[in-house]
């Protein structure tokens, strides 16, 4: 029988759900739900009346779960942790979106971030869904990272009641791509944990496999029973419900007008490092200090046209533009909307299926790894297409195996409150020349050479919750970003300064040269002339006969950059992860060691307190 809106209590969306599941309900589910329906509404309704009342609902619902035990329904637990380790935010806010869900279909959620949970809480927990990113060369993020030893450590328990999920978000270009997700995912299979459904690895357009990761784990948590089936534009929305008064996200880019493009070096410089001011009227976008800018970019039209050419196709030909059924001519897909400057060993698989060619194939064989690595690093879409020629493979075929144009992220460099209705960042033009032709840095050298006054760029707003000011302004604040690693302390600073925040600042500065290279040197002598940045060290690296960098002043400032860290400070650190942030972290250990006289262990311990009192925050790249 079908239910009808009209002799029914729900809405016509929820009567074809329901005619939807029910006929597909075995008897045994049906008595699963009825008496999980039945056992829910005597919990709604306990909070609503007095103590013996609520005794006597509690005795209930468990009567409830003893009568689906008898005939021989499974009880599924309504308790779902939801830890996240991420280093941007995206895990963070997938993993918020997930909560909901489940809340919504009455699961008893717990959501912390990896190094906010005591581990040891793992052999009390039945479902554990974990949401994490890969950072740097297939290492953790920041908050993922005691998490991560703790399970791979000697007091990891034995976690055979455990069922658990993950999702693993990465970028296809890294060698390790996904490696954390991997690693927690082998860990707990290790350690006698069962898989409530596969885990699903992300390359950075995630909206899909995220949306289908959300739906087999809730429909494994709901015992298999068919739980609806959520759509990508969910795990959108649900990122675009971070700032409920814009319509503008990652998925619906604003278009903003550039109001100023600047070269901050100087004549001479062999740098190029652009300042650029937005404007967001009309917008509703809002940010804070520590958050970041995606800027999507367009492809080099020199690349586009050379490509085109190569291939022998028409620029005018209608191809698609994305999975949604947009079209448009090639020239436009290949200049907006597909990555075409760096090369995958997913991509080269896809290709080996459209090329004739033996050496691809070869290339790709078992036991070519080193080969393949070395053929991938510094290439793009062109040098694939030249170096394996002929190709037949018509353009609307061949832009189907490309990966969707990511964004690009930069830390915004100016206070919301101290620039209403802009939004500034910081970017340096990258060319270089590798395998016999120039090359170029997608986002950095379009704004750099393509972007003047008045035209637009498609932004939005990343939140990134782990790169955050103290809430109380009289604390001591040490920031440590050398090049454009210093853009979000002029936003830090600028905040400060419109608070009115007495606490102490202090800036380490670095780059090549003092009177090229000195990025926003009259923002800083400002401030320390007015008392917005407390202290200035500097490190140019090209004016000395040996090169000093930001470490090195770290640690010649080591007695009082301690008693900084003793009074409570918190530190940050932008800039580059592989050489400068580890070399910094270092540098800190050793400041801690000889200052507090402490052993290389109980340096370590002191600096992963502050991680975990978020007093050491880390925004590399």
């Amino acid at each position: 029988m079908q239910l009808q809106v009209t002799n029914s209590p729900f809405n016509e969306s929820q009567v074809e759900l329901l005619n939807r599941l029910l006929p597909s309900l075995t008897e045994s589910q049906k008595i699963w739900l009825s008496g999980y329906i039945a056992a829910l509404g005597q919990s709604a309704a306990v909070a609503s009346v007095g103590p013996d009342l609520q005794a006597q609902a509690s005795l209930t619902v468990a009567e409830g779960v003893e009568v689906l035990s008898a005939v021989g329904q499974p009880v599924v637990s309504k308790e779902v942790t939801v830890l996240f380790g991420s280093q941007t935010g995206n895990c963070q806010r997938l993993a918020t979106s997930l909560s909901r869900k489940l809340e919504e279909q009455g699961f008893q959620v717990t959501l912390a971030s990896m190094n906010g949970f005591k581990p040891n809480g793992l052999k009390k927990l039945e479902n554990l869904l974990l949401l994490v990113s890969t950072h740097g060369e297939g290492e953790p993020p920041d908050n993922a990272r005691s998490f991560h030893e703790f399970l791979y450590s000697k007091r990891a328990p034995q976690l055979e009641n455990l069922r658990f999920s993950v999702l693993s978000l990465g970028d296809t270009s890294y060698e390790f791509f996904c490696q954390t997700g991997k690693d927690f995912d082998q860990r707990l299979d290790e350690l006698g944990a069962e898989r409530l459904s596969p885990r699903v690895d992300c390359d950075l357009d995630y909206d899909e496999p995220v949306a289908e990761w959300f739906e087999s784990v809730i429909n494994a948590l709901n015992g298999r029973l068919n739980a609806p089936a959520i759509a990508a534009e969910v795990v959108q929305a649900a990122e675009a419900s971070e700032s409920q008064e814009t319509e503008y996200s990652r998925n619906n880019p604003f278009r903003a007008e550039v109001l100023e493009n600047l070269n901050l070096n100087g004549r001479g410089s062999d740098r190029e490092t652009r300042h650029l001011e937005l404007s967001l009227e009309g917008s509703n976008l809002q940010f804070e200090p520590g958050d970041s800018l995606g800027v999507y970019p367009e492809n080099h039209p020199e690349l586009v046209k050379a490509i085109i050419e190569a291939m022998g196709w028409n620029p005018d030909e209608s191809v698609p533009f994305n999975k949604k059924g947009e079209e448009g001519p090639l020239l436009d897909a290949l200049s907006y909307h597909y990555e075409i400057t760096v090369l995958t060993k997913p991509l080269l698989e896809q290709a080996a299926q459209l090329s004739s060619s033996n050496a691809l194939t070869e290339l790709l064989a078992p036991g070519k790894q080193s080969e393949l690595k070395e053929y991938i690093q510094g290439r793009d879409l062109l040098d694939l297409i030249q170096d394996f020629a002929p190709w037949q493979t018509p353009a609307r075929s061949f832009v189907t195996i490309l990966r969707k144009l990511p964004a690009r992220l930069y830390s915004i460099a100016s206070s919301y409150k101290a620039n209403p209705d802009e939004v500034h960042f910081t970017v340096r033009a990258v060319r270089y020349e590798a395998h016999g032709r120039e090359r170029y840095g997608v986002c950095s050298v379009h704004c750099a050479e393509r972007v003047p006054s008045g035209s637009t760029l498609p932004i939005y707003i990343q939140q990134n919750p782990n790169f955050k000011l103290p809430t109380n302004p009289d604390v001591p604040v040490i920031m440590i970003g050398p090049g454009t690693g210093v853009a979000p302390f002029r936003s830090f600073l600028e905040e400060r300064e419109e608070l009115g925040a007495e606490g102490k600042t202090w800036l380490f500065y670095g780059d090549r040269h003092f009177v090229t290279d000195f990025l926003y040197q009259t923002d800083w002598q400002r401030m320390l002339k007015d008392g917005v940045l407390s202290k200035l060290d500097v490190a140019f690296s090209r004016d000395t006969d040996e090169k000093v960098y930001v470490q090195h002043r770290i640690l010649a400032k080591s007695q009082e950059l301690y008693e900084w860290l003793q009074q409570g400070a918190h530190v940050y650190i932008c800039g580059d992860e592989k050489h400068m942030a580890h070399d910094v972290h270092t540098a800190l250990l050793a400041v801690i060691q000889q200052e507090g006289g402490l052993s290389p262990d109980e340096a370590t311990a002191y600096l992963e307190t502050m991680q975990q009192e978020l007093r050491y925050q880390r925004d590399v790249y």
